[in-house]
């Protein structure tokens, strides 16, 4: 245990935006989905007066409905992580298989995905879901995260195929099916294993995208109305014109939350870009080295002034 711990420290240590990401990111998934912890209100009861200014009893205000504030930021939260988890998982999922079946087996197979894969792309997301909202009256957080999910996958399936292709001719690759390992074993033993920086990579970018998306169509009005969620609280906030009256923790509590996640999700993935590229990995490692080496010389000049003193002390004495 205490040897991972110590790699996990070291891993934080050589890459401060992964430790901020993951901080920020942590910190925000903790408080949302133990808001009882963290809160004794419920997001959608009256409890106090009206625009009620941020104090000990109630952390950031409260709204014209008289709510409280960090209850709906906690409890929000959940919807809002959950759409951009679910969606990003099932591009994750989508881009994995279409694309790796399609780079490995070639012929038929790549030409029916790719078809597939270029029709799905045409597609617009935001435009559908602006569909749908005025078909549909409303646009749930569930379905808001299954759009996003079925039409944002192409990209990483795109990028997995190219890598794909060219991992697929390898040598551990030709080596791995002379010793007559089976295709799924070749798939996901393999050549998954070579694609993990770019699945995590479409994974954060679309959960980012995901919650940011959801957040701007209930900001405008499309979303579900009777949800909690950031995008609502936002909605809210405009309506009853509270940045007019002076109610500006409506306004900043939710684009604090949003702008947390992002930032902290995109500090991660820059992380995984700088690991998974061996050149910002060598750039890494050299930095490392020069600060072991500037260490190193600090420690002996002290050491040297050091011995330096009790010379002279000792010198002294024997005067």
């Amino acid at each position: 245990m205490k040897k991972y711990l110590t790699i996990c420290k070291q891993f934080l240590l050589d890459n401060p935006k992964a430790a901020v990401g993951i901080f920020l990111v942590s910190a925000v998934v903790v408080l949302c989905f133990a808001a009882p912890l963290f809160s004794s209100f419920e997001p959608t009861a009256r409890i106090a007066r009206p625009h009620q200014a941020p104090s000990m009893e109630h952390l950031m205000g409260t709204t014209r409905m008289g709510r409280d504030v960090w209850a709906q930021v906690l409890y929000g939260g959940q919807t809002s992580l959950m759409v951009g988890f679910v969606a990003g998982t099932f591009v994750m999922l989508m881009a994995m298989v279409v694309g790796i079946s399609s780079g490995y087996f070639g012929g038929r197979v790549d030409n029916t995905l790719s078809f597939f894969t270029n029709l799905v792309m045409v597609i617009p997301t935001l435009p559908l879901m602006l569909v749908l909202a005025a078909f549909l009256g409303q646009v749930s957080p569930f379905v808001i995260a299954v759009i996003i999910g079925a039409t944002s996958w192409p990209w990483g399936a795109r990028v997995i195929r190219s890598q794909t292709l060219a991992i697929r001719n390898k040598d551990f690759v030709h080596a791995a099916q002379v010793m007559g390992e089976s295709r799924p074993r070749m798939l996901f033993a393999e050549v998954m294993p070579n694609m993990m920086s770019i699945l995590a990579s479409s994974f954060i970018g679309t959960v980012i995208y995901a919650i940011m998306t959801q957040a701007t169509l209930e900001f405008i009005g499309l979303g579900d109305p009777l949800s909690v969620t950031w995008g609502s609280m936002l909605y809210n906030a405009d309506q009853t014109s509270a940045i007019r009256i002076g109610a500006w923790w409506e306004i900043v509590a939710p684009s604090v939350a949003l702008a947390s996640v992002a930032i902290g999700l995109a500090l991660i993935n820059f992380s995984i870009d700088e690991i998974s590229n061996p050149k910002l990995k060598a750039q890494r490692i050299m930095a490392r080295y020069r600060r072991e080496e500037r260490k190193a010389e600090k420690r002996q000049k002290k050491e040297k002034q050091n011995a330096e003193k009790e010379q002279a002390i000792t010198t002294g004495a024997t005067s």
